[in-house]
Formats: structure tokens, sequence, C-alpha cells
């Protein structure tokens, strides 16, 4: 045997890390962490202090909220702003006008959006892809463009002044029917031929199979409207001429200008306007998150 008389590689041994830098490293870590906890505890403050002095201030008694300095809490705890807004201003009957008219927007705009975005994700017809790029393009006009030509039309069908001449404008959007149907993109297609060999026509696939797959984001897309129907102001105050028919934040414009120095009433106000939507979000928000991280899917 011959020995071969290459050189054996050597092997260091790992220079070892000092202490002093891992513990440099941990403690810009944490550092950094606490640096970025404190923005948002900062963050969360900022955006939580005027709704708590809103509630505040509604249970303050008459002209304490205008006093200097300003009062974080109430001196004294009072409920007469919520008794003279129902007694004396009829705020339930806003109320009743302002549930009404956004819960039948919300249903029929999710029948009609998901029967668009269902139809635009799964069925083939001629210029289906032109039509729905026209309706992408149309989201960037305001609405604002499009007010006057919708009163005009309603009014020659006799509509001013009446509940469907709010309801009739937010029946279907353009945001709704791209919700849906990108999240209909994701199912297979044949789920679908599978119903059909079953013998299932395309209303009881869209009512039984379809709708329950889209619970969560059309869970999602209720929240939207429901919240864009409530909050609306712009539209009821232009259509309704009745105070009667009068939604909440129309009221409320009323009342601010009736009762200016009335912080206190107007703060009452606010907070029953909240809310109802808070409560809405609050009891449906895991299936609105699902809905949003569902919705961009595409299959």
């Amino acid at each position: 045997m011959t020995q071969s008389n290459a050189p054996t590689a050597r092997t260091h041994p790992p220079t070892p890390i000092p202490v002093g830098f891992l513990i440099g490293q941990r403690g810009r870590s944490f550092a950094a962490g606490l640096l970025l906890y404190g923005l948002l505890a900062v963050g969360v403050a900022l955006t939580l202090l005027p709704l708590l002095w809103m509630v505040a201030a509604s249970l303050m008694p008459a002209g304490e909220a205008n006093s200097y300095p300003p009062h974080l809490w109430p001196s004294t705890l009072t409920f007469e702003h919520y008794v003279a807004l129902f007694t004396r201003l009829d705020l339930a009957r806003y109320l009743l006008n302002s549930a009404l008219l956004a819960g039948a927007v919300t249903l029929i705009s999710l029948l009609i959006n998901s029967m668009a975005g269902y139809a635009f994700a799964k069925f083939r017809f001629r210029g289906r892809d032109r039509l729905f790029r026209g309706l992408l393009a149309a989201m960037v006009i305001p609405a604002q463009v499009a007010m006057l030509p919708l009163f005009l039309l309603l009014k020659q069908f006799g509509l001013i002044n009446t509940y469907w001449g709010v309801i009739i404008p937010g029946m279907a959007s353009i945001f709704g029917i791209f919700l849906i149907r990108q999240y209909l993109l994701a199912i297979p297609d044949s789920l679908l031929d599978a119903a059909r060999m079953d013998g299932a026509g395309e209303f009881r696939i869209y009512w039984s199979l379809i709708l329950p797959l889209c619970r969560p984001i059309l869970v999602t897309l209720a929240i939207f409207t429901f919240l864009g129907a409530w909050n609306d102001f712009m539209w009821p105050l232009i259509v309704l001429t009745d105070s009667d028919r009068y939604t909440l934040p129309v009221a409320l414009a009323n009342l601010l200008g009736e009762h200016v120095q009335d912080t206190e009433l107007m703060m009452a106000g606010s907070v029953l306007t909240v809310l109802p939507v808070m409560l809405l979000f609050v009891v449906l928000q895991k299936y609105y998150i699902a809905g949003i991280m569902l919705g961009g899917m595409k299959g």
C-alpha cells in the first residue's frame, strides 16, 4: 500500500459568538418591539379617546361638556339627554326608519349582487369579460356625479319622498358584485357540474349550493352594505322631504341646527347612532374577517 502525501485539511473550531453580542441583539429586538407596541398603543388611545369622550359627554349634566378646562368624565351621571331624545324629539321613529331602510337595502343588495357575481364567475356568455371590465372602470366615477340624473329619473317615476327612492340606488353595487365574483372563482366548476348531473336547475344550484358556500363573504358584504345605508346622509337628505320619514343622520343634522349649544344632547344622539352598528360588527366579527381573507382568493 502506498501512503498518500496529500496534505490533510485542518478543521478549525467555530469561533465562539461573544455573549455580549447576543445580549445586545436581544436587547435591540426587545427595544424595537417595545417601541412598536408603544406606537400601536398611542394609535389605539388616539382612536378611542373621541369615542370615550362622546359617551362621557352624553352622561354629563347640561352645559358641563362646554366648560373650561374640559371634563373627561361627568361629575354627575345623568341619562336625561337620552330620555329627552326619545320623549321630546321622537328619536325612536328615526331609529326605526334607519333600521328598516338599512335592512331592506342590505337584503335586496345581497340577493342581486350574489346573482350577478355568480353569473360573472360561473356562466359563459358573450361579452362577459368586457362587461365586467366596464363595471370595474365605473367604480372610479364619484357617486355625486350620478345624483342629479338619478334624482330626475326617480322624480319621473314619482318616487321622491318615498322609501323606495332611498332603497333603489343601493339595490346593487359594483363592489359587491366584484367581491362575490372573486370569492366564487375559488369554487371548482366540477361541484356545479355534479349538481347539474343530479338534475338540479340553475336556480336550485344558486339557492341550495352557492348561497351556503358564500356565507362568509355574504356576511362581510352585509356589514359593508348595512353600514353604508345606516350612515348615509346625503341621499336621504335629497330624496326625503317629509320629516316623519327622515333617517337618523338627517334627524341628527336637524337637531344640530335646533340645539347648537346642547353638546350633551348631540353626543347622546351620536352614541345611539354608533351603538347598533358596533354591536352588529362585534356579533359578526368572525364571519367578517373570514370573508375579507377569502374574498380576494382566486382559484
